[in-house]
C-alpha cells in the first residue's frame, strides 16, 4: 500500500516538471494537457493513447529525469 501513496504522491510533481521541460515540443505537451481535461466522451482518453505513443518512443529520457526529479524533491532534507 504505501508503493501505491507514494506513485500518486509523485505523479502530480512528475507531471509538472515534464509538462515545462523544452525537449518535448510545445504542441506535443498542449496535446498532453487537453488529454488531461475532464472532457466527456472518449475524446480525452483517446487523445492521451496518441499521445503516449510519441511519448514513449522519443521523450523516455526527459519523462524519465522528470520521474527522478519528482522523486528527489520529496525527500527530506
Amino acid at each position: 500500500m504505501p508503493a501505491v501513496l507514494s506513485f500518486f504522491r509523485r505523479t502530480p510533481g512528475a507531471v509538472r516538471i515534464a509538462a515545462t521541460d523544452k525537449r518535448i515540443p510545445r504542441p506535443l505537451r498542449w496535446l498532453a494537457t487537453l488529454g488531461l481535461l475532464p472532457i466527456p466522451g472518449p475524446f480525452d482518453e483517446a487523445l492521451l493513447i496518441l499521445v503516449a505513443v510519441p511519448l514513449a518512443l522519443f521523450y523516455r529520457r526527459p519523462l524519465a529525469e522528470a520521474w527522478a526529479r519528482a522523486g528527489d524533491a520529496r525527500l527530506p532534507g
